[in-house]
């Protein structure tokens, strides 16, 4: 009784420990992000919309079969937002969020052409954003920057979209740093968005594909090789292919990993069988990270417990682990430094009590 009690408040106490963390997010979907208080108020504003306003709903509305179907219930709430004040109030409600868990920075994955083609306006939305962006430094203490992602289930056309309002000098938010590729990798092959990919690299955007979730280790070569991909969002298959988990390490190739996205979309069958360790043990960088944490009934303290408690870390194992995130950023030198000596002081402070 006294073991499991001990195990019980060390539980507690590493809990507490990530509750006060300074952290920074790196694979974190806008929409996703959205949380059932938002989605609910955004569906009572559109009446025609199948998603349930009711916030307890949500729950079972959130519950995936597959991939596909969270692809399909994803996308109902990206219909959702319709205006440029629908985006505004999400973006801020998503640092707001942030705030409450320490998250000091964060690269928030968006996609513009699935708003865009629902009519609202290009400048309008980039100035939604932006608004945001600079509300929630000021306000919260957040600093948010963006990655723009192509939605590879609509094609080229969307990749094409994409690459533009990243690209263009007159759209181009201040807050952008990076160009993505999402959506379902079955049958969305890689390399055909090589041409895109080198446009947006060549403005000067890094490359942050998924790659690995629901397909094998190929993908993820595809993304390494003809995307230019500086991390990899999931690589959960990576783990398969001892040859590429050597290559991730020697070239310092973070992994974006979200353990609980992966159970709810049936990426992984179940939290013990998930690669992290096998990554961890191959030396590949791992970072922690929520992905769509309402609809998977998470956020990022939650993962950064599961993560432990997979990968066997205390405090000090944790604090690393979060220094990979910032390290793993597209911070400048000096910011990075400054958010690393913020996790140690942090760190250091605790383990003094």
């Amino acid at each position: 009784m006294t073991e499991h009690i001990t195990a019980r408040d060390d539980a507690r106490d590493l809990s507490a420990f990530v509750a006060g963390l300074p952290k920074a997010e790196l694979h974190v979907h806008h929409v996703g992000s959205a949380s059932p208080r938002i989605v609910s108020e955004l569906a009572a504003n559109h009446r025609d919309s199948r998603v349930p306003t009711d916030p307890e709903a949500l729950a079972d509305y959130f519950t995936f079969t597959d991939f596909a179907h969270f692809i399909d219930v994803y996308l109902s709430v990206v219909d959702l937002i319709r205006t440029p004040e629908d985006v505004r109030l999400l973006t801020y409600e998503v640092a707001r969020d942030m705030a409450r868990q320490q998250v000091r920075y964060a690269e928030l994955t968006i996609t513009p052409w699935s708003s865009t083609r629902r009519g609202i306006d290009e400048r309008a939305f980039m100035d939604a954003i932006e608004d945001a962006r600079k509300a929630a430094e000021k306000e919260l203490g957040v600093v948010l920057r963006w990655c723009f992602d192509i939605p590879g289930e609509a094609g080229l056309e969307a990749a094409e979209e994409t690459m533009r309002l990243a690209t263009d000098d007159r759209l181009r938010p201040e807050g952008l740093v990076s160009f993505g590729l999402g959506g379902p990798e079955i049958g969305v092959p890689r390399p055909q968005f090589k041409p895109y990919f080198d446009r947006a690299r060549a403005a000067g955007l890094r490359s942050v594909p998924h790659a690995g979730e629901t397909t094998g280790p190929e993908t993820v070569w595809d993304a390494l090789n003809h995307l230019g991909a500086e991390r990899i969002g999931h690589g959960t298959s990576s783990a398969r292919d001892p040859r590429l988990l050597a290559h991730l390490a020697e070239h310092g190739i973070a992994l974006e990993v979200c353990p609980t996205s992966n159970i709810a979309t049936r990426a992984v069958r179940t939290l013990d069988e998930h690669p992290v360790k096998e990554f961890v043990a191959a030396g590949v960088t791992v970072t922690v990270n929520s992905d769509d944490p309402p609809m998977f009934g998470t956020d990022l303290n939650t993962e950064y417990a599961v993560t432990a408690r997979l990968l066997g870390l205390d405090e000090r194992g944790v604090a690393e682990l979060a220094k990979n995130a910032v390290n793993a950023s597209f911070l400048a030198s000096a910011e990075k430094a400054e958010l690393a000596a913020e996790i140690d002081t942090y760190a250091a402070a605790w383990l003094a009590l």
